[in-house]
């Protein structure tokens, strides 16, 4: 679910990712690389951030990518991933608008849900990437 602007982002837009996951990390490596060139938006592991400002809790973080823009607003899972294509280099904008558009957007949900509870299977996995629950839960 997307929620709306909790206050405005000073530090611009950002694509916040488990650190802790090497699958992660190997795709925010690869955007950073070819999606944005440019320092659109910053990559930043979640554990390495307070995310109260961002209005997010660990939970939300472990749960799924998230996209924070420049308003404040947040976009989980496959809408995080579409909004980092969407605002990356013109050339990849069509598909961060594409994963946005209805019956599409189901379809990622699934396919990201799918890829995040498998990511310490897939390349770049490693054991830390298997799914976890927040400290606050133990």
């Amino acid at each position: 679910m997307i929620s709306g602007p909790t206050h405005r982002n000073p530090d611009g837009p950002v694509l916040i990712f488990d650190g802790d996951c090497g699958f992660c990390t190997t795709s925010a490596r690869f955007a950073g690389r070819w999606v944005d060139r440019k320092g659109r938006y910053a990559l930043r592991p979640w554990q390495e951030l307070d995310l109260a400002p961002y209005g997010l809790t660990e939970a939300d973080c472990i749960e799924a990518a998230q996209f924070v823009r420049a308003d404040g607003s947040v976009h989980p899972a496959q809408f995080a991933i579409a909004e980092g294509l969407a605002h990356g280099a013109p050339a990849w904008r069509p598909l961060g608008w594409l994963v946005r558009a209805p019956g599409i957007s189901w379809v990622a949900g699934k396919v990201y849900t799918w890829v995040a509870d498998h990511r310490y299977q897939l390349p770049g996995g490693t054991p830390a990437c298997a799914p976890k629950q927040p400290s606050s839960a133990a």
